[in-house]
């Protein structure tokens, strides 16, 4: 079937934030340069912004929540230094548009979203994009998710005042954590590195998140009763 004009413009708007909003500044990796240049995010925000998607800009999709700047979903997934035989935790599932990336970059993916309907409409999505290795739960991603753990990388998209200790346990010996940490305007995308016994730390780049929410994040919350 040949695309219509609309998939043929937001093609072309997708190859341009490849090219000057990722290949432009420092995302080398042709993986997630291939990756991003081929999921439909105008599908992952609300219809009404759909052609303000392709942005160098979040954009909000409810609850006082956020589908990240492409070029912050890049530098945090390329920062991972996925292979494709990872399992992932990513906290902070919002739409699922990261939950996407990383799908195509690694083995298996497990989101977790404390918002419910946020998490009942990105399982969906997902599903009908036929993600058959991403599993979308709802839960405090302070916490992380032991039952499946260890994880090889974990991404978190909400900033943390600190890191949360049982991300940190649920990696593997080698495993990798990126995470925003700060308050306010004085935030920092940072990747610590596990080797065995002990860990590293990087400071990447300055950055704005949502707060994370949760028992061990920036900001308590009670999700709804019921999904919208």
């Amino acid at each position: 079937m040949e695309p219509t004009g609309e998939e043929t413009k937001f093609r072309l708007l997708r190859e341009a934030m490849v090219e000057h909003q990722l290949r432009d500044r420092d995302i080398r990796d042709p993986r997630v340069l291939r990756v991003m240049a081929k999921i439909p995010r105008h599908l992952f925000v609300p219809p009404e912004l759909c052609w303000r998607a392709y942005e160098d800009r979040p954009l909000p999709i409810g609850d006082g929540q956020t589908i990240s700047q492409p070029y912050m979903v890049a530098k945090m997934v390329e920062s991972l230094a996925l292979t494709g035989t990872e399992r992932v935790l990513d906290v902070g599932t919002g739409s699922g548009y990261q939950a996407a990336v990383l799908a195509e970059l690694a083995r298996e993916v497990w989101s977790i979203e404390i918002i419910p309907y946020l998490a009942k409409i990105a399982r969906s999505r997902l599903q009908d994009f036929g993600y058959t290795n991403v599993h979308v739960v709802t839960g405090d991603g302070s916490l992380g998710l032991p039952e499946h753990a260890p994880y090889d990388a974990v991404v978190v998209a909400a900033a943390a005042s600190s890191t949360p200790e049982p991300l940190i346990d649920q990696l593997t010996p080698a495993g990798r954590l990126v995470i925003p940490v700060g308050d306010g305007d004085g935030q920092m995308l940072k990747r610590l590195s596990r080797q065995t016994n002990r860990a590293s730390t990087d400071s990447l780049l300055p950055c704005a998140f949502v707060p994370l929410t949760g028992e061990l994040g920036r900001a308590r919350v009670i999700p709804p009763a019921t999904s919208r």
